[in-house]
């Protein structure tokens, strides 16, 4: 994620199950989920470490709202 100058780095997982559910290309669902989780929490809040389906806990309107968000492709 940048922002400005500076630069986040993060590691994020998906797995297999996960993907079936979200139905999209696997490359274009995290910068999806980059550009969805901006909107809902400060970027400081995101983590360095993940697993894509943290998101869908906290936010369960995830799979719902990803196809709007820019790399998204179904």
């Amino acid at each position: 994620m940048r922002e400005g100058h500076g630069e986040m780095r993060h590691e994020v997982t998906l797995s297999a199950a996960d993907h079936a559910a979200l139905r999209g290309d696997a490359a274009a669902l995290a910068p999806a989920a980059f550009a969805f989780l901006p909107d809902r929490e400060p970027k400081e809040a995101i983590l360095s470490r993940f697993d894509l389906s943290a998101i869908a806990r906290y936010f369960p309107e995830l799979a719902r709202e990803l196809p709007r968000y820019p790399g998204r492709r179904a």
